[in-house]
């Protein structure tokens, strides 16, 4: 499994514009590259948290690699005032629960 963490700050007033290009682009990568999904989160420093996982680094670069998604990734970078580099994640152990709710996100 491969997994990333990213961070940004992003623009004031862009935080949905943020928001609805990072779902957009996680629904792209989940139907048409098998994209494991993500999660975005606001950290309460103010600074978004994206995770997101793959079966693998290659999943991840072939996907990249063919990226026709240019509308919504252009819609993120605009909304980003800072973004940090990226933190790839060993998964150690794993005790989420994902309540039906939770998995129509």
């Amino acid at each position: 499994m491969f997994i990333a963490l990213y961070r940004w700050r992003v623009k004031s007033g862009k935080e949905e514009q943020f928001i609805t290009a990072w779902s957009k682009i996680t629904a792209y990568y989940r139907e048409n590259w098998d994209s494991l999904g993500s999660r975005l989160h606001r950290g309460n420093d103010g600074l978004f948290y994206g995770y997101a996982q793959w079966k693998s680094a290659e999943d991840r670069e072939k996907a990249f690699s063919n990226n026709t998604i240019n509308e919504f990734s252009q819609q993120l970078k605009d909304a980003i005032e800072e973004s940090f580099p990226e933190v790839i994640l060993e998964k150690i152990s794993d005790y989420l629960l994902f309540p039906e709710a939770e998995k129509k996100s």
